[in-house]
């Protein structure tokens, strides 16, 4: 059964760890997660972005295959589906469709706007017992088509965000998705302490968790970020592992074109790779 991401995150919070976000694209991605988080005794967030969604062939579609793998695979860690980087739309979308969490980016409408959204869309999310997470400050580099520098968000204005009673936020401290350019400059922890100084007990999320060295990771950590991003590292690997099963020509070997063989090494990859990320993140066990 799917729940929201608010308990997960308050425990992870409270106990200096953080739960992993790992975005999904299809059937073997989510499946892949799901193992991973249960062999990890690990609670997990599947974060679902719009183009993702229209590619899995809509929101229902998603919550459908979740609840049905969740009940099949014998998953009994908590398990959250989660709305990343959604629309005002996308959101009320979500909501019907049985998610159990959903993040509104409204970091690029004027302060009020995003205000007065995301103060509308927390009363609908709790309405549902679901979690919601807003952002302040864009995230750097490309999120289906929203392109921030990666600048850092204003502690004042994370504050007036954070009051309205979402249950987690993201602020911008200097992190970007996707690969991170040599001239990266490295996450600003001095905003981090200042934001988390402001908004207390709120747990704190960090975007763009592929590429930023672990000793910053854990250091986030320890600053209240309590929720990590994870999609293109996944990707990575999953791409890397398939393209040396055609390398090696073992499609051209028996059944090796029969698809579910085709995707095997890439949905090994992925298990592993979020293993590793739980190990970094201290979620494991924590379920």
């Amino acid at each position: 059964m799917l729940v929201s991401a608010t308990e997960m995150l308050q425990k992870a919070k409270a106990g200096h760890y953080a739960v992993g976000q790992f975005n999904i694209n299809n059937l073997e991605w989510t499946k892949a997660i799901l193992t991973a988080a249960q062999e990890c005794n690990s609670p997990v967030i599947l974060g679902v972005s719009e183009g993702a969604g229209k590619y899995m062939g809509g929101y229902k579609t998603i919550v459908g295959m979740v609840n049905g793998m969740i009940e099949e695979l014998g998953i009994t860690v908590p398990v959250a589906t989660h709305l990343d980087h959604g629309s005002y739309d996308a959101c009320l979308k979500c909501v019907e469709a049985g998610f159990s969490s959903i993040m509104f980016d409204g970091s690029h409408y004027p302060i009020e706007e995003n205000i007065a959204k995301t103060t509308e869309l927390v009363k609908i999310a709790h309405d549902n017992n679901m979690s919601i997470e807003a952002e302040v400050g864009a995230i750097g580099g490309e999120e289906d088509g929203v392109i921030g520098k990666g600048e850092c968000a204003d502690p004042d204005e994370c504050k007036m965000i954070a009051d309205l009673g979402i249950d987690f936020l993201a602020a911008g401290i200097g992190n970007i998705h996707g690969v991170y350019p040599d001239n990266w400059e490295g996450l600003s922890f001095e905003t981090l302490d200042a934001i988390q100084q402001k908004t207390g007990d709120m747990p704190l999320v960090l975007h763009g968790g592929t590429g930023i060295p672990d000793d910053m990771i854990k250091k986030a950590i320890t600053l209240g970020v309590a929720k990590i991003n994870v999609n293109t590292e996944c990707q990575i690997v999953f791409t890397e592992a398939t393209r040396k099963y055609f390398e090696e020509g073992k499609d051209k070997v028996g059944k090796g074109f029969d698809p579910r063989k085709v995707l095997k090494p890439g949905y090994e990859a992925i298990i592993e790779k979020v293993k590793e990320k739980m190990e970094l993140f201290g979620s494991v066990g924590k379920a």
